[in-house]
């Protein structure tokens, strides 16, 4: 296509909707475990950094109340959805009013913009347009995206959501859980098939998570959407754990598969630079 005839490949996603407002009970504390508000933000907080589902009884043990108390506190934050239940029905999550207020944070301020030249920089190095992302419950959320100056190009927004399955970022966040919970994972997900290529079996996705687990990145192999390729690398938080992930991706009239692989290690330096702004 000549440069002088723009075009956009649109694709529907979704923005995440308003949540409704946390009101936590000013029970009296019980001795010790601090007030209502403090028990429940020290639960979001163990759940946030603990990288899987938690069930009521490691909820209560780890942060020293009573069940009683522990499962009133997951009511509570149930019922304003800052807590979801996982897919076992056992155990709890983060919830979609948590992951909001998570988003909101790190979308606004100095730190937003710091990321953002980050991401810019990286554009000017690899020449096609690259894309953080966060876990988004089931989905893969845009945290932050910069658009490389071609006239073909894909469309999508910050704030938008797409798969886990068939995308670079989303089977990276799947490879980096725990094998327990990626495999409950994935056998609750939808698998549908976008392309020729989508991986649409339990056992292929697997297969595919394991790879990208041993690799350090994964890659969309016009699984998503034919005619696009995209690689991306993992951005690791001081502890390790797997915070957000870094891409880049074009169509194949531009860049090859091999092309993509070739800006890894630009992605993985400018992922190490992100790391300390997440």
């Amino acid at each position: 296509m000549p440069r002088s005839a723009r075009a956009s490949i649109a694709v529907p996603v979704a923005v995440p909707a308003a949540v409704p407002v946390a009101v936590i009970s000013a029970d009296e504390p019980e001795a010790g475990s601090g007030s209502s508000a403090e028990r429940s933000l020290r639960l979001l907080a163990l759940l946030a950094n603990a990288g899987r589902a938690l069930t009521l009884a490691e909820l209560a043990a780890q942060l020293g109340l009573p069940k009683g108390t522990a499962h009133r506190i997951c009511t509570q934050l149930l019922a304003t959805g800052f807590l979801a239940r996982d897919v076992d029905e056992r155990s709890f999550s983060v919830g979609p009013a948590l992951r909001k207020l998570a988003f909101d944070t790190l979308n606004h301020g100095v730190v937003r913009g710091l990321r953002h030249e980050v991401l810019s920089e990286l554009v000017r190095q690899v020449g096609e347009t690259c894309n953080l992302t966060t876990l988004d419950g089931a989905q893969v959320l845009y945290l932050d995206r910069v658009e490389a100056q071609w006239p073909l190009r894909l469309t999508l927004d910050v704030g938008s959501h797409v798969p886990l399955h068939c995308t670079a970022s989303g089977k990276l966040f799947l490879a980096s859980m725990p094998k327990k919970e990626r495999d409950a994972r994935i056998d609750h997900l939808p698998l549908e098939r976008m392309t020729a290529n989508t991986l649409v079996t339990a056992e292929a996705l697997r297969a595919e998570c394991e790879a990208i687990a041993k690799g350090g990145y994964s890659c969309d192999r016009e699984e998503f959407i034919a005619g696009l390729v995209a690689v991306a690398v993992p951005v690791r938080d001081a502890a390790g754990g797997v915070r957000a992930a870094l891409a880049v991706h074009a169509p194949t009239a531009r860049m090859s598969m091999d092309d993509a692989l070739e800006r890894i290690d630009a992605l993985k330096a400018a992922a190490q630079r992100m790391s300390g702004l997440l």
